[in-house]
């Protein structure tokens, strides 16, 4: 199935640069040993995510959707948007606007590029699981944003939250602290948590006062929270 060619085609698109290798954990945190122990909070039985959107309080408490995106691979497709999958199971709902712009790969694209079974990272403004798209990159075959993780604990309904740190968590970070941030450093940060930590729905990207970035995920059981330095490189998650 591929994109009906009455879909409008995006003539020009801004450059982004991806490339999934350039993100991942640095060696600090590979090396590292993770610290576990077992938490008695679980999702409720209503269906929402465990550590939910807007949980926490404090400046980072989020009020409505912030930028964020996810990675996965595209399912039906609609002249609106599509649905597209993670690695770890979550769906989630992509609304595609005249503004939204393509790349497959390194070259631009348009929105017909987009075929059901084909890896998309998504960048955009995210409200629970649905997405609406600023950026969608069609990956490569293999792409780090979309292969299995066997680190992701994916999220299950009922299911007690992991509770683990594994890297370096910023001193000065707690629940709460941090301004939400969005532009070019929310994308960076997302593509850099995605790359690291595949299979989760990021929500809102946190810029903390030492510089680093708190990047939220929802749709999975753990991480619940990714840490990105100021060069973007993923140094620890909890």
């Amino acid at each position: 199935m591929s994109r009906k060619p009455t879909r409008p085609i995006i003539a020009s698109v801004a450059a982004i640069a991806v490339a999934g290798g350039s993100y991942g954990i640095i060696g600090t945190l590979s090396g590292s040993s993770p610290a576990a122990a077992s938490s008695g909070s679980s999702a409720s039985s209503s269906g929402s995510f465990a550590h939910a959107p807007g949980s926490g309080g404090g400046s980072n408490a989020r009020p409505g959707p912030a930028a964020g995106g996810a990675a996965g691979t595209a399912g039906s497709l609609s002249s609106s948007g599509f649905t597209l999958t993670t690695s770890a199971g979550q769906k989630v709902t992509v609304d595609e606007a005249s503004s939204t712009t393509y790349r497959k790969g390194t070259s631009p694209a348009s929105a017909n590029a987009i075929t059901t079974g084909e890896p998309v990272l998504v960048l955009g403004t995210t409200s629970n699981t649905t997405i609406t798209a600023t950026q969608v990159i069609v990956e490569p075959a293999g792409s780090a944003y979309t292969a299995s993780s066997t680190t992701v604990i994916p999220f299950q309904q009922g299911a007690p939250t992991t509770s683990k740190q594994v890297g370096q968590i910023p001193a000065n970070w707690s629940q709460g602290s941090g301004t939400i941030v969005s532009g070019t450093a929310a994308n960076k940060a997302t593509e850099a948590a995605l790359a690291a930590y595949p299979g989760g729905i990021v929500d809102r990207v946190v810029k903390l006062s030492n510089g680093d970035y708190n990047v939220h995920y929802i749709g999975v059981n753990w991480p619940h929270h990714v840490f990105v330095n100021q060069d973007f490189k993923v140094i620890g998650a909890e």
